[in-house]
């Protein structure tokens, strides 16, 4: 037994041939009657912007000129593939990031890196070099050198 699907529905193209018994020679589905009335009046403004005035030729050229963009448009839509779909699309395809063609900087600098002056220590050992310099600033003594009161025990220091 096969079982068959219902594509066949999808394929079906809703296309209106005109008014009965006066129908177009062309056939045409409703949703490129959709597309090409409004893109034909956008056509016409284009025209007008650029200064071709109103006339049987620009309209006759309006008028082919919307055929090829509404065919073009056209056969990008399919049940699958809705207008709707297709429109968001292309606007996120304009306004995706884009790969950048000049290179931004130069040569490697070491500008940025900050450098201290003293090195590291672990964190038990900050504490008692932080105590150590609390009670030189309180009782300066020319004779004892940094180098000394680190080396110096936490109880020799005085708390």
């Amino acid at each position: 037994m096969r079982i068959r699907t219902d594509d066949e529905i999808y394929r079906v193209d809703a296309v209106w041939l005109g008014p009965p018994k006066a129908t177009f020679p062309w056939r045409a589905r409703y949703v490129a009657w959709g597309v090409g009335i409004p893109l034909f009046l956008v056509v016409l403004g284009v025209e007008r912007q650029i200064g071709i005035g109103f006339g049987f030729f620009s309209t006759a050229w309006a008028f082919v000129i919307t055929i090829a963009l509404t065919r073009i448009i056209t056969s990008k839509i399919s049940h699958e593939r809705p207008l709707g779909a297709v429109f968001s699309m292309w606007l996120r395809e304009l306004q995706a990031p884009r790969e950048r063609r000049t290179g931004s900087g130069g040569a490697a600098s070491a500008s940025k890196i900050r450098v201290r002056t003293e090195r590291p220590r672990p964190r038990h050992r900050r504490r008692r070099r932080a105590r150590t310099d609390e009670s030189a600033r309180e009782a300066p003594n020319p004779s004892d050198s940094p180098a000394r009161a680190r080396r110096r025990p936490p109880a020799a220091v005085g708390r």
